[in-house]
């Protein structure tokens, strides 16, 4: 085959590399995204996009059940209909991906569908469905083929068709019950949604904590809304063997059920189960030896902080360079790839290095996190004074009927700045871009405690957080 060459190479269609590819192409670079089907990479389809819109139908639904307690009545019991639901989500979906397709081909890069695997040094063959193949190579590559979810090798458990954070959403109907392994922020997420939706939930969860990477007073107070909201937790055991019966019975009379064995010696039963305990890089079928890219013990491709591998004239970025998991951690990636590559030889080079990269787990209520909590924070050495506060303090909390949830941050004694926030309750996910501009501007805790903000806000909750009532001498 004759070699086609490029500027740009880019494989895999994350966030990163297509808006990466858009850009140069459209400056006028011959560039090529190769992708194996998923127009608009993991967000867009199977990931933010769609669980968060099925998130807001739930949090539609618990409001709408609490309607007399905000002086309206409605006509009958407000339920889920699968029908609509799924219509409403592939709609967001659909319009989103026909937007992102438009835009790759406005951009005039070649959108190339297939499997890539390189077979020497930023060279690359894409085989499609129909068996064509082309030969690709690039000046400059870049990496950025996502992960996909991980099923661990536990007995039994393949064969019992687990569903994952991606099968899950082309269920055709709810299961009556799911059990949920994992309690990390997939599993929390889902857990808190489907509740709502009226599926018995059971999370079976290895720690004796949700949410790990949280203070242990931050994720009981999760574990306390999930219960609240009906999900039973399995905490601190582990799944030891599942299996799968179809046929008369099963654990809700459908015929269809998944028994999972715990260590603990209990079995816990449902009609589904869903796995949730991390993802797993899309390196292996790459062929990136034959690139030169090395990867570490995760799979994941070895970068240093500019985001360049091993290789000479390859970079990686997204979830499969091990940036963050989250879709605004890769469109940062985007920013510090297109200065770097624009870069002369003795230019100065964007960095991943101390990143403040904030993140939100969207349950009911949503967990909003920005910089250290008071474990990393203790542990890193800083002198610091706690502020914690009940959500219910808050004016606006009040106003629309939602008080569940905790405030927690940690200020760094000597100079009074704030080291992070852990924001649980009503629009958080909102306020925690207060704080984090804060923290970048490096102002003290006093700046917002004695800014003016409009009232009734989630936002002015801060204020409060941040008195002497709250925070610790």
């Amino acid at each position: 085959m004759e070699i086609e060459e490029l500027d740009l190479l880019v494989v895999g269609g994350g966030k990163a590399g297509k808006s990466l590819a858009m850009d140069l192409a459209a400056a006028g670079q011959r560039v090529a995204m190769v992708e194996r089907g998923m127009i608009g990479g993991t967000c867009i389809n199977v990931a933010c996009i769609p669980t968060k819109t099925l998130v807001n139908s739930a949090r539609l639904l618990s409001v709408a059940r609490r309607a007399a307690e905000f002086g309206i009545t409605l006509p009958g019991s407000p339920a889920v209909d699968i029908d609509l639901l799924r219509a409403r989500k592939e709609d967001v979906v659909g319009t989103m991906v026909a937007g992102q397709r438009k835009s790759f081909l406005g951009s005039g890069m070649d959108l190339v569908i297939g499997q890539a695997r390189f077979t020497a040094p930023r060279t690359v063959e894409v085989t499609d469905d129909a068996g064509t193949r082309r030969l690709l190579r690039g000046t400059k590559v870049v990496v950025n083929t996502g992960m996909v979810p991980f099923v661990p090798d536990i007995p039994g458990l393949r064969a019992a068709e687990p569903l994952t954070s991606t099968s899950i959403l082309a269920l055709e109907s709810l299961p009556r019950s799911i059990i949920i392994l994992g309690g990390g922020y997939i599993g929390c997420e889902f857990a808190s949604m489907l509740s709502i939706m009226g599926v018995a939930v059971t999370v079976v969860q290895r720690r004796d904590t949700l949410l790990p990477r949280e203070d242990a007073d931050v994720s009981a107070a999760v574990a306390k809304a999930l219960e609240a909201d009906g999900v039973t937790l399995r905490m601190g055991v582990t799944a030891t063997s599942a299996s799968r019966r179809n046929g008369a019975g099963g654990s809700d009379g459908t015929g269809r059920a998944v028994a999972l064995a715990l260590s603990d010696g209990t079995t816990v039963e449902a009609e589904e189960i869903l796995v949730a305990v991390g993802r797993t890089p899309v390196t292996g079928a790459l062929g990136l030896d034959a690139a030169g890219v090395e990867l570490n013990d995760s799979g994941l491709v070895r970068v240093d902080e500019f985001l360049h591998t091993t290789a000479e004239g390859v970079w990686a970025a997204g979830d499969v360079a091990g940036t963050p998991q989250f879709t605004h951690a890769s469109w940062n990636d985007y920013r510090i790839l297109k200065s770097n590559l624009a870069a002369s030889p003795a230019g100065t080079l964007l960095s991943t290095r101390d990143r403040l990269i904030p993140y939100c787990v969207f349950t009911t209520p949503e967990l909003g996190r920005v910089g250290l909590n008071e474990a990393e924070a203790r542990s890193a050495g800083h002198d610091v004074r706690i502020a914690k506060m009940p959500v219910a303090a808050i004016p606006r909390a009040r106003t629309v009927g939602q008080l569940e949830g905790m405030w927690k941050a940690v200020v760094e004694r000597e100079t009074d700045q704030i080291l992070g926030v852990s924001l649980l309750g009503h629009e958080s996910s909102e306020v925690i871009a207060v704080v984090q501009l804060a923290m970048l501007g490096r102002l003290p805790y006093q700046r917002l405690r004695d800014a003016v903000i409009a009232h009734p806000t989630m936002a002015e909750g801060l204020q409060l957080l941040f008195s002497d009532a709250f925070l610790e001498p």
